[in-house]
C-alpha cells in the first residue's frame, strides 16, 4: 500500500463514519463502524507496506523512522487535509509495524449533537477545580472534552491551555485564546507541561490523560491554585475514578490525598457508547457526579465510598446528577436504544424491566 492508496483508504473511512482503522501485517485492513470491526476488500498487508505507511505518517512529524524496526510504540497525529485528523498508534508485533488510527472529525460537535446531557454546559462554566471525563478506550472521552473546550471557547474570554499526546482536535480562537501543546514535540511530559502551564496565565488547563503519580500530583496542584483543570482517565465510572486516583499514592498518604481530592474535585463525567435503536451510530450513556458536601465526606472516608452511588441517584433533580442506570432507562423510554441493549448495559436489568412495566406511558 503506497501513500496515495493509504490516503484513499482514510478518505473512504471518513465517508463511512469509521471510528478506527486497523492495519496489521498478514491481514486485510479493518474498519470499526458503530463498534463492530469489518474487513475491507484489500489483500493482506505485508511488512513492507506497513513500514511505508508508518513512513508516510511520520512525514508530518519531527520523529524520524529508524532504518531498523526499533520503534516499539508511538502515538502521533496524522492530518488529511479536507477530511480530518487521525491519532495513530504505531507498534511492533513480531518485528513488523502495525498501526491503529482513530478518526478525529474536522468539526467539533455540540453537546446536543452528541446527545450529551445539558448539564455539561454548567460543568464547562466552572471557574476552578478538577473535572474528570472517564470511560473505557473508544467510548468518546476525547470527543466530549473537545465539545466542552469548544463551549468554553465560544462563551468565555479565557486562556485555555491543552496538553495532549498527540494533539487531536484542533481549535480556532473564538472568545478564548487557545494554546495547544503536544507531549514529545512541544514538551517533555504531561507533568512538566502542567507545571509550566501555571505560569502561562491560564484559566483552563486540559491534561490529556492522568497516567502516573507525578501527573496526578501536578494536576491536583493546578486545580488547588484556582484553575479549572479538565483531564481524562481510563476507568469505568466515578467511584472507580476516585479509587484509581487514591491508588496512585502510598498507603501512608491516603488520608491526605483523599482530603485534597475532596477539596478540589468538582465533577466526574463517565460515559459508555451504546448502539442506537436503529443501529445507525452510537449514543452515550452518561453518569454525572457533582461533588456535594455529602460526596466530599464519602471521598474523605474510604468506608463510605459505595455511598457515592446513592448520592448520585438522589441528586438528579437538584444537581442534575445521574447514574448510568437512570440514563439508560431514560434512553429506552425516549426510544433511542432498545430494551436488549439496555439490559446488557445496565447494572440492574431486573430493576430496569420493573421500572418500564410501572411506567404506563412507555410503549
Amino acid at each position: 500500500m503506497d501513500a496515495l492508496t493509504f490516503k484513499k483508504l482514510l478518505v473512504a473511512a471518513t465517508l463511512k463514519n469509521v471510528s478506527d482503522i486497523h492495519l496489521q501485517v498478514g491481514a486485510s485492513p479493518m474498519f470499526r463502524i458503530n463498534g463492530e470491526l469489518l474487513q475491507v476488500k484489500y489483500h493482506p498487508l505485508t511488512a513492507k507496506e506497513t513500514y511505508a505507511i508508518v513512513d508516510e505518517i511520520l512525514s508530518q512529524s519531527i520523529i524520524q523512522l529508524p532504518a531498523s524496526n526499533s520503534l516499539a510504540e508511538l502515538d502521533v497525529a496524522y492530518n488529511l487535509e479536507g477530511h480530518g485528523r487521525f491519532r495513530a498508534n504505531i507498534y511492533l508485533q513480531r518485528g513488523a509495524y502495525n498501526i491503529v488510527l482513530r478518526a478525529i472529525p474536522v468539526l467539533i460537535k455540540t453537546f446536543a449533537q452528541l446527545n450529551l446531557p445539558p448539564v455539561l454546559e454548567k460543568i464547562s462554566l466552572l471557574q476552578r477545580g478538577l473535572v474528570l471525563v472517564v470511560g473505557a478506550t473508544g467510548n468518546g472521552k476525547s470527543t466530549t472534552v473537545a465539545s466542552m473546550l469548544q463551549y468554553i471557547n465560544t462563551t468565555r474570554r479565557s486562556h485555555i491551555v491543552t496538553i495532549e499526546e498527540p494533539i487531536e482536535y484542533v481549535f480556532e480562537n473564538k472568545m478564548s485564546v487557545i494554546s495547544q501543546r503536544e507531549v514529545g514535540v512541544d514538551t517533555e511530559s504531561f507533568s512538566k507541561a502542567t507545571v509550566a502551564a501555571m505560569r502561562q496565565d491560564p484559566d483552563v488547563i486540559f491534561v490529556g490523560e492522568m497516567r502516573d503519580k507525578e501527573t496526578v500530583d501536578t494536576v491536583l496542584k493546578a486545580a488547588e491554585t484556582g484553575h479549572l483543570v479538565i483531564s481524562t482517565m481510563h476507568t469505568m465510572d466515578s467511584i472507580n475514578a476516585i479509587s484509581r486516583l487514591v491508588a496512585f499514592y502510598p498507603a501512608d498518604e491516603e488520608t491526605n490525598i483523599r482530603k485534597r481530592l475532596s477539596n478540589c474535585l468538582m465533577s466526574i463525567i463517565a460515559q459508555r457508547l451504546m448502539p442506537k435503536k436503529d443501529r445507525i451510530g452510537r449514543i452515550p450513556a452518561v453518569e454525572i457526579l457533582w461533588v456535594t458536601q455529602g460526596i466530599r465526606d464519602c471521598i474523605c472516608d474510604a468506608s463510605k465510598t459505595d455511598d457515592i452511588h446513592l448520592y448520585i441517584e438522589k441528586g438528579r433533580d437538584i444537581y442534575g446528577m445521574q447514574t448510568f442506570d437512570q440514563h439508560i432507562l431514560a434512553l429506552v423510554k425516549s426510544g433511542k436504544i432498545d430494551i436488549e441493549t439496555a439490559k446488557q448495559a445496565t447494572n440492574k436489568p431486573e430493576e430496569l424491566e420493573r421500572s418500564l412495566m410501572l411506567d404506563n406511558n412507555y410503549g
